[in-house]
């Protein structure tokens, strides 16, 4: 018998006995007669299922009695041939429960782990988190008395800067006290304004003589004392400078350093770690206020040295003056007498260009006239050559008279661009000596204009001021 419930093809399925009835002809296959049914939740079971095709057997249709002559009832009926088709075998239902049973076991497995581990991870992530931000606040600890240190620095040494700056204005003054009273020959104005005066001088006449070498000097004596006080006022810019920022650094940390996890105002910066906007090391940041305050005591000692230089100087400047006025109106006398004697050598020669330029018009005139005078010998000459070319036949005769006026013609030509030569000679002669007239003349003018400026600046060098009032006692 088979059994309900299993494939027509199981291995306990023996073979089928023929009836007595002939095999009816295959009408169609399993497969297209009949729709596969799927359990729901299940994949397509075809892959396990067996590939064969059954043939079943079509009744007539004009049959209303069963179709079977044997009297044995059919084994599965017709309609549930799909249903039983898709069933599963017992061992596939073990096999399922104990796949099933042993994939929750080793989710659960694995799940387990996964918690034990993220709360491993999350302690020490916490542990990690809290001892990157206590060694945060304690480097920012460390930052803020590092800045501290240099603020305190760059203040004593601010003071210390200001305090000489206020000591070398004092000097300053007991200098402008000096130089104000220069107001006779020495003084730096009455220096400044001869200098000035000869800045008029014209073309070869504004040389660097000694006359100005003794104004400049007068002049840069004073400015190389009164100069380094720009020195300070600059390390003192430098200086503010760096304690103003010294001081915002400082108030930025402390205030990142008070931050805590529950402030009011931290938030969140994407990409704030990854701009780097720094432009020193601790090693280069140290070493600035380190140049600042070196620079600033360098310039504190310049002061300092300045001012017992000046308090040195200021005994010696009356002396040194009134050396300077002699040694100044001596130069200023001797470069007036040389001014006046190249005016008059000047003056000499133009008269003798003058002269040659007189002598040489009346040689080009000469010249011109000789020149016009030899044309009409050559005419002439020409006109008796061209009229005995005329001569008829045998006439025509290269004889004496022929010679002679070909010489003739020559010697005349030669004779007229020789002097058309030395005209042209005479012509430009004149030609040098008029530019080097104009050129007299203008040195003359330059030498004069020197002369009156220099003049001038003597006129204004007239007194000299008191020895007490030179070293800044008012």
């Amino acid at each position: 018998m088979e059994f309900l419930g299993t494939t027509q093809v199981a291995s306990y399925c023996g073979t089928k006995k023929r009836c007595l009835f002939p095999d009816p002809a295959p009408t169609s296959t399993t497969k297209d007669s009949y729709q596969s049914y799927y359990l729901p939740g299940y994949r397509h079971l075809s892959s396990w299922r067996p590939s064969l095709l059954h043939k079943v057997i079509s009744v007539p249709p004009s049959s209303d009695e069963p179709y079977n002559l044997t009297g044995r009832p059919p084994t599965v009926l017709p309609t549930l041939r799909s249903a039983l088709h898709a069933r599963y075998s017992t061992r596939d239902w073990h096999h399922a429960n104990m796949v099933q049973l042993k994939g929750s076991e080793t989710s659960r497995y694995w799940a387990g782990r996964l918690n034990t581990d993220s709360v491993r991870l999350m302690q020490d992530k916490d542990q990690l988190t809290y001892q990157m931000q206590e060694d945060s606040r304690r480097n920012l600890g460390e930052r803020i008395s590092n800045i501290d240190f240099w603020r305190s620095e760059l203040v004593y040494e601010l003071e210390c800067l200001l305090r000489e700056t206020q000591a070398l204005e004092t000097a300053k003054k007991r200098l402008e006290c000096a130089a104000d009273e220069m107001q006779g020959p020495l003084k730096v104005g009455t220096a400044l304004e001869c200098l000035y005066y000869r800045e008029k001088r014209k073309g070869i006449d504004l040389v660097h003589d000694d006359v100005e070498k003794n104004l400049i000097k007068v002049r840069l004596d004073f400015l190389a004392r009164l100069s380094l006080h720009s020195i300070n006022r600059d390390a003192q810019h430098v200086l503010e400078q760096d304690l103003s920022d010294k001081n915002s650094a400082h108030f930025i940390d402390e205030k990142c350093f008070n931050l805590r996890n529950t402030s009011d105002s931290i938030n969140f910066y994407h990409g704030v770690e990854k701009v780097d906007g720094t432009v020193s090391v601790p090693v280069t940041w140290a070493k600035f206020s380190e140049d600042n305050i070196r620079c600033s005591q360098h310039a504190r000692a310049n002061s300092v040295k300045l001012r017992e230089d000046t308090e040195v100087g200021l005994e010696s400047t009356s002396e040194e003056m009134w050396n300077q006025f002699v040694s100044t109106n001596l130069a200023f006398n001797n470069r007036i007498a040389e001014v006046a004697d190249a005016k008059n050598k000047l003056q000499a020669q133009l008269a003798k260009v003058l002269q040659e330029i007189f002598q040489t018009e009346d040689t080009i005139m000469l010249l011109e006239r000789s020149i016009m005078a030899k044309e009409y010998p050559l005419k002439v000459a020409q006109t008796r050559l061209e009229t005995r070319t005329k001569r008829p036949n045998i006439e025509l005769c290269r004889d004496e008279p022929q010679y002679q006026l070909v010489t003739e013609v020559y010697t005349i030509d030669d004779t007229l661009q020789t002097l058309k030569k030395r005209l042209q000679e005479a012509r430009d002669t004149l030609q040098m000596l008029l530019a080097n007239k104009s050129k007299l003349e203008h040195d003359i003018s330059v030498k004069a204009n020197s002369f009156f400026i220099d003049k001038k600046c003597m006129d204004m060098r007239k007194t000299f001021p008191s020895t007490p009032r030179l070293i800044g006692y008012t």
